[in-house]
């Protein structure tokens, strides 16, 4: 068992919700699924999702906690078209898209990111950084090719 999980609270979702996630990222399987009766917020779900590794635990408890962006999964990506895959599937809540982050049916806000982004950010030529910065501010769904050009100068 990992060391450290992530344990997503849902309304009711939760079983819906490792379904979907299972469908979209093609290296995830749903483990475990256990119901607890007589608990404070009476019978909870808790079902457990593993994606590209990692041990995720998602759980139908209420509607007392609502997901909100100071949390974001962040999926590398290596190809535009791998972006694309991503974003429409996940993608839910149009008014909730800017600089690569999307929020899903759910409320889960996602980052779908350009790997060469990340070597990008590493210049130390502030010029190329200020290309970049600005391009992708203006951007939703980032554009491999946009943010290279940019990058170029």
């Amino acid at each position: 068992m990992q060391k450290i999980s992530t344990f997503l609270w849902f309304d009711k979702e939760a079983a819906e919700a490792a379904r979907f996630y299972a469908s979209v990222f093609k290296d995830a399987r749903i483990v475990d699924s256990t119901t607890l009766e007589d608990t404070p917020s009476g019978t909870v779900e808790i079902v457990t999702l593993e994606l590209f590794g990692q041990v995720f635990q998602l759980m139908s408890a209420g509607p007392l906690f609502k997901f909100n962006e100071a949390i974001s999964f962040v999926v590398n990506c290596d190809t535009q078209e791998e972006i694309d895959y991503y974003w429409e599937r996940l993608s839910a809540v149009p008014e909730a898209e800017a600089c690569g982050w999307l929020k899903d049916k759910f409320g889960v806000s996602w980052q779908i990111v350009p790997t060469v982004m990340w070597e990008m950010q590493k210049s130390k030529d502030r010029n190329k950084l200020a290309r970049v910065t600005e391009a992708f501010l203006k951007m939703k769904k980032f554009d491999i090719a946009e943010l290279q050009k940019a990058y170029a100068g």
